[in-house]
């Protein structure tokens, strides 16, 4: 399932820059969904929403931007563009 290592990188990639900033917690993060990434962005919140339980990103403000440009070169991914920390 694409859209499940896709979700998976990303959270990750949220916890790691967490840890990195010694954040108590994430209360933003902003994503950018391609154009051919395969997932809506409510069915993306859903995923992030059960992924960050019990992680220092539960309950952060999530705000998505979808691309419509097929291509560019990112166009099937879901890439972090920045998270807020407390």
């Amino acid at each position: 399932m694409h859209e499940f290592s896709l979700i998976a990188n990303l959270l990750q990639k949220i916890d790691e820059l967490a840890i990195k900033e010694q954040a108590q917690r994430v209360v933003s993060v902003r994503v950018k969904l391609g154009a051919l990434a395969h997932i809506s962005a409510d069915h993306f919140r859903g995923h992030f929403v059960d992924g960050t339980k019990g992680t220092k990103a539960e309950g952060a403000r999530l705000d998505v931007e979808v691309s419509q440009d097929t291509e560019d070169p990112n166009a099937q991914d879901i890439l972090l563009d920045s998270i807020e920390v407390a």
